[in-house]
């Protein structure tokens, strides 16, 4: 932890796709500043884990199982969020869906269930908190992308067109709701340290030495540090930054490189 231990005091926040790698994360981060935590994805049994690692932080958790293709699962998890803990302050739009395919192999059916998930996922969810925080005139929307809407992403042309949908909807989002109070920024991070995606986009031979040797700081990033820049964004540090992308990449992008 290298922010003050009650930075987001007295706030709660929902985090998607929390149940592992950088959701989980950015729940657990919040939560060791004064954060109470919402967890949300499709399967309970990571959540459940999550949530207990946060109440033994000695702040309160829920997990709810949402899948946020689902407009009436994500309407009732922000529901449930403001009956438990009396409001939302706080939303991190982080579930996502990847793997590696050349597009011309690509099926139908694996394109939408990534787009479907990263991008329609992200505008339902960001469309029921506004609901809650439009009356407030206050909240913070945190949206994590990816820096393929600048590079292109070979392998990834799913994800990747999702991610650009995601980063234009955050500037979007940002001018319309900036008259609320409410500020949308992204999050675009590197080659990360999870599980997931060495599985998913780092295992093929080589790769993973290739991609660190390609980043300027000469390592993946960690999933903490991930975590740490949600947590600015989400603090009154950032109350006059709206429709901003924070690239956490080791310095990749401005680099050049492709992942």
């Amino acid at each position: 932890m290298i922010f003050k231990d009650n930075i987001l005091s007295g706030q709660v926040a929902v985090v998607t796709g929390g149940g592992t790698g950088i959701g989980k994360g950015i729940a657990l981060e919040f939560a060791k500043v004064g954060a109470d935590v919402v967890v949300a994805s499709r399967k309970m049994e990571n959540l459940e884990k999550v949530a207990s690692e946060i109440r033994a932080l000695g702040r309160r958790s829920l997990a709810i199982q949402t899948d946020v293709r689902n407009t009436e699962q994500v309407d009732e998890m922000v529901k449930r969020t403001v009956s438990e803990f009396g409001k939302l302050d706080i939303l991190v739009n982080n579930a996502a869906g990847n793997f590696r395919v050349p597009a011309e192999e690509l099926s139908i059916n694996g394109w939408l269930a990534v787009v479907n998930i990263v991008l329609n996922g992200t505008f339902y969810c960001s469309r029921a908190a506004a609901k809650v925080m439009i009356p407030l005139k206050r909240g913070k929307i945190i949206n994590i992308t990816s820096t393929a809407p600048w590079t292109g992403a070979a392998g990834t042309v799913h994800s990747a067109s999702a991610k650009a949908g995601v980063w234009t909807m955050t500037k979007t989002l940002a001018i319309e709701w900036a008259k609320y109070g409410i500020t949308v920024n992204d999050i675009a991070p590197g080659p990360t340290e999870t599980e997931g995606a060495k599985g998913a986009l780092w295992s093929e031979p080589g790769a993973y030495e290739r991609i660190k040797e390609g980043i300027p700081l000469k390592r993946f990033g960690s999933v903490e540090e991930i975590a740490w820049a949600a947590v600015f964004l989400a603090s009154e540090a950032a109350n006059f930054i709206t429709g901003a992308t924070l690239v956490v990449d080791g310095g990749a992008w401005i680099a050049g490189r492709r992942y």
